[in-house]
């Protein structure tokens, strides 16, 4: 009988763990790995590491398994960081592998050796190791699994020396379960029940935890039973709560004193599957204003250690729900009046229309003209971070899993994202349309992964506002109080020249009749769209936190 090596046991393994999708860029040391390649894997390549760990992250997502990754050594792992650091805050299980040189020359430090495997992609790694043997590697796979998966979920990372893929394995690896929710202490719980019940004026704020587990109609039947405003966490990278319910107040300001004023007149206020609170820029203030009493349930120890304010508890987010649900009374008192914000999710409203430039669209027209143009249940996806108010204005989120963003602020994830979210939606079958929005200045952070999007003939639709600036940018600069700073502007750059380079139809749009032309065929292509569309810019001096 053939001794089975550790490629054979670990490939096994992998197979019952249902992960026989891997997301890559090859490197030397990673070729060991993928030699033979097994025909009941796939590989989806990617011309770049961090694109590779943002397509695997948008695929974790849409299908709520752990995906895993394979980016090439010290290198490689550096190039990825970027998309690591948002999958981390997104809590995405990723498993996250790379080669290592031959155990041999590692003491020796030999050319693109990863010198300190364990230390390198921290601090953003749950758990970071490398087999001290090669008779190890499976059961480190299994380890993985296990933690990348339990609470909070989140990117772990194995090393793994290229020699030692064909040496012989001490036996099949051992498969195990891992429970990925914990219910709340149930004494804390009905003491946070309590004051919600008590209050006279409580407040919801949701978070994107709520979303991961599938919460949104257990959010929306607490939120009716208290018959209390519901507010979305600020920066939210997933909605929780459709933004056409009647009890809806829209996004938190991510900023101390602006959101510390949205709450004022609320007595208790709840933040489920949140940190409290994502904050930037510094604006000084209260953290909450005087008389809320602020309280806070998440799965994760970190948030709730470094909460500056607010009393917490421990728990998978939808299993707190269904406690609360099952604890407070039916309020019959009539809520004040809902405080209406057309930009719904968005930190700051749409800016003051200007006189019409022609038959140039502005921002807002441009996504008016998305939404009506495209199918009702299209998956929209954001990395357009200057026209946000305009964005979430002409598009409300009304449906679980239909809005993906990235919970950094680092740029580059949502172009490779759309691609494992687009990629999940045809492996499930159903196949709804994908739209990725995605500012010019943006897009090179991973224009790349047009080509993977091409490659696998996804008929994602990009569309790129052009306003030839980092607007975002500009912004801040006038908050900062900081003139002159350059690097701002972006001219030059042919769009639709570099989507055909990498396979995709590209079209330049600049009046609502070509968007419309453009949307109705999309999605019926084999390959992607991708459209430059100028607007024209507004005053960027329009306050970024509001």
């Amino acid at each position: 009988m053939k001794t089975k090596t550790i490629r054979d046991v670990t490939f096994d393994l992998l197979r019952q763990l249902e992960l026989t999708t891997l997301f890559g860029n090859p490197g030397s040391t990673e070729e060991t790995f993928l030699k033979n390649f097994p025909k009941d894997f796939r590989y989806i390549q990617t011309l770049h590491e961090s694109s590779a760990v943002g397509a695997a992250d948008g695929y974790a997502q849409a299908t709520r398994k752990p995906a895993i990754v394979n980016v090439h050594t010290s290198a490689g792992l550096s190039n990825s960081m970027s998309n690591i650091m948002t999958a981390a805050q997104n809590k995405t299980p990723l498993i996250i592998t790379a080669g290592n040189q031959t155990r041999e020359m590692l003491l020796m430090e030999p050319w693109l050796t990863n010198v300190s495997p364990t230390e390198l992609p921290k601090p953003w790694i749950k758990w970071s190791y490398e087999p001290v043997r090669a008779e190890d590697v499976p059961a480190a796979f299994m380890r993985a699994y296990a933690m990348a998966l339990q609470p909070p979920a989140g990117p772990v990372f194995l090393s793994i020396p290229l020699d030692d893929w064909d040496k012989p394995a001490l036996g099949d690896a051992v498969v195990r379960t891992v429970a990925s929710q914990f219910a709340p202490d149930p004494i804390r719980i009905s003491q946070f029940a309590d004051k919600l019940s008590t209050a006279k004026n409580p407040a919801l704020i949701y978070g994107s935890g709520i979303a991961r587990g599938k919460g949104w109609d257990i959010g929306i039947q607490l939120a009716e039973k208290l018959n209390c405003h519901v507010f979305s966490a600020p920066a939210s990278e997933v909605p929780s709560f459709p933004e056409n319910h009647p009890l809806y107040a829209g996004g938190l300001p991510f900023a101390i004193q602006p959101l510390s004023e949205k709450l004022k007149g609320y007595d208790v206020a709840i933040v489920i599957g949140a940190p409290i609170f994502r904050y930037y820029p510094y604006v000084e203030g209260e953290y909450i204003p005087e008389g809320l009493k602020l309280l806070h349930i998440t799965d994760d120890p970190n948030e709730s250690g470094r909460a500056p304010v607010g009393d917490s508890l421990l728990s998978s987010p939808v299993l707190a729900l269904e406690a609360l649900l099952n604890l407070v009374p039916k309020r019959s008192i009539t809520p004040p009046k809902v405080p209406q914000q057309h930009h719904r999710m968005s930190p700051h409203p749409a800016a003051p229309p200007l006189p019409h430039k022609g038959q140039q669209l502005s921002a807002l027209e441009l996504f008016q003209g998305l939404r009506e143009f495209t199918p009702e249940n299209t998956v929209l996806i954001e990395e357009s971070p200057s026209n946000l108010g305009e964005l979430h204005t002409a598009w409300p989120i009304d449906k679980p899993d239909s809005f993906y963003t990235f919970a950094s602020g680092s740029l580059g994830w949502n172009l490779p994202a759309s691609i494992g979210i687009a990629l999940a939606e045809r492996d499930s079958g159903r196949n709804r349309p994908v739209l990725a929005i995605i500012g010019d200045g943006s897009l090179q952070y991973s224009i790349q992964g047009l080509w993977t999007a091409a490659q696998l003939k996804l008929p994602i639709l990009f569309v790129v506002p052009r306003n030839y600036e980092y607007a975002i940018l500009k912004s801040f600069a006038e908050l900062e109080d900081s003139p002159s700073v350059p690097g701002l502007d972006l001219p030059d750059i042919d769009i639709t020249s570099l989507a055909k380079g990498y396979g995709c139809v590209g079209v330049r749009a600049e009046t609502i009749d070509e968007i419309s032309q453009i949307c109705k065929v999309a999605f019926s292509r084999s390959v992607p769209t991708v459209i430059g569309s100028s607007y024209y810019s507004y005053d960027t001096s329009f306050v970024v936190i509001k």
